[in-house]
């Protein structure tokens, strides 16, 4: 039976939920190393067909060697990498059906749109009608119709970007490679190709594999992420579960903000655990249990958002957790408002309120004495 998912789902899709369903791409205990430097250790891995999966961490984690792998251009140490149930040992990246797509698009530049489009269907013998009608199917897809005889340097960097896409997605492949994809755009251009990356995906019934440092970017387009470090895979889940159940100190403080405890377990009980804050400032009373034994130390992550914040004249009169505190710095960032709140000498918290109301009867300001309230489902325990 599958499990009940956390927080918002992108769309109905959860192969991996089911015991019977068959990878598209396995990796079976794979290594690579480079001389003494192991960048993929002995890691195995399931997508499954029409996925979109994220391969998330930071420089140096073994993510890109993991495509490279996967495309071709580096061969595993040890272990075996299967596509559609075919073992690609010894397959050599033209013969592979992938195609990957780069931070530098790589366009060429005395070609026009259509040409660059059609470049590898020309190159792979297809008959001009096919040509013309798969590049026509591409521009549409790619909103790249009223571009379609624009040279590379009279197009703009998200018009340049969506006709690298067509290009790698002209071919038909079955895995479309995203090594960094949209790297070089600003902010709000790169939000909007992301969510044109899904529309994209879903309408093409395609699997695509993405590898960016980003996190942001990995939540909103992954129906699945894989954090890693050290070559290995820390924590693979969909967005939600990764945000909201981080299985190590490392995923918690990597994906988001988050404000980290450290604490001892103070009292066990079918109905939870209380936490004692290792600054002595504070207990924690949550509805979670935990493997480790009373005494031990422990981390509480609670994401910022979870936590209210009011003046300390106006508790939270009917919240379990609820500590006083000073504020000391605050972010003001349109949309919300981050406070960084002193607790006692030792502990800072950081609470993010949205900005809801373009006036506010009694503003918290810097120094103001305030109570910091959660409720006990509001963070979850770390042991490692």
């Amino acid at each position: 039976m599958a499990k009940k998912p956390i927080g918002p789902v992108r769309r109905a899709f959860s192969p991996w939920d089911d015991p019977a369903a068959k990878p598209f791409i396995e990796f079976r205990n794979v290594t690579k190393r480079f001389g003494d430097f192991t960048a993929v250790d002995n890691l195995s891995l399931k997508i499954y067909e029409r996925e979109f999966f994220a391969l998330l961490g930071g420089s140096g984690c073994g993510k890109t060697t993991m495509m490279r792998m996967l495309a071709g251009f580096e061969t595993p140490t040890e272990g075996q990498i299967l596509l559609d149930g075919q073992d690609l040992a010894g397959v050599p990246p033209y013969k592979r059906p992938t195609n990957m797509m780069f931070q530098s698009y790589a366009l060429f530049p005395h070609m026009n749109v259509e040409a660059n489009i059609a470049f590898g269907l020309k190159q792979d013998g297809m008959p001009k009608a096919q040509i013309a009608e798969r590049v026509a199917e591409m521009l549409r897809l790619t909103k790249l119709v009223p571009f379609a005889k624009r040279k590379p340097h009279q197009l703009s960097g998200g018009q340049r970007q969506r006709v690298a896409l067509a290009r790698s997605l002209a071919k038909r492949p079955k895995v479309l490679l995203l090594d960094e994809p949209l790297g070089a755009l600003d902010r709000k251009l790169r939000e909007e190709t992301q969510f044109e990356l899904m529309t994209l995906q879903e309408e093409l019934k395609m699997t695509f594999l993405i590898v960016t440092h980003d996190q942001e970017e990995a939540m909103t387009v992954a129906d699945r992420i894989a954090v890693m470090d050290a070559g290995k895979i820390i924590q693979m889940a969909p967005p939600a579960e990764i945000y909201e159940t981080p299985n190590s100190k490392f995923v918690a403080d990597f994906i988001g903000d988050v404000n980290l405890i450290e604490a001892k377990v103070a009292e066990k009980s079918p109905q939870g655990t209380i936490l004692q804050a290792a600054s002595g400032e504070f207990c924690i009373d949550t509805i979670q249990e935990t493997p480790a034994a009373v005494g031990d130390t422990v981390w509480y992550a609670m994401r910022p958002e979870k936590i209210r914040i009011a003046h300390g004249d106006t508790p939270e009169a009917n919240a379990v957790n609820k500590v006083g505190a000073e504020v000391w710095d605050i972010a003001y960032l349109g949309d919300i408002s981050i406070f960084h709140s002193r607790v006692g000498e030792k502990e800072t918290l950081r609470a993010t309120v949205a900005n809801i109301t373009r006036l506010v009867e009694r503003p918290i300001a810097w120094d103001d004495k305030v109570v910091l309230s959660w409720e006990r489902d509001a963070g979850v325990i770390l042991t490692a």
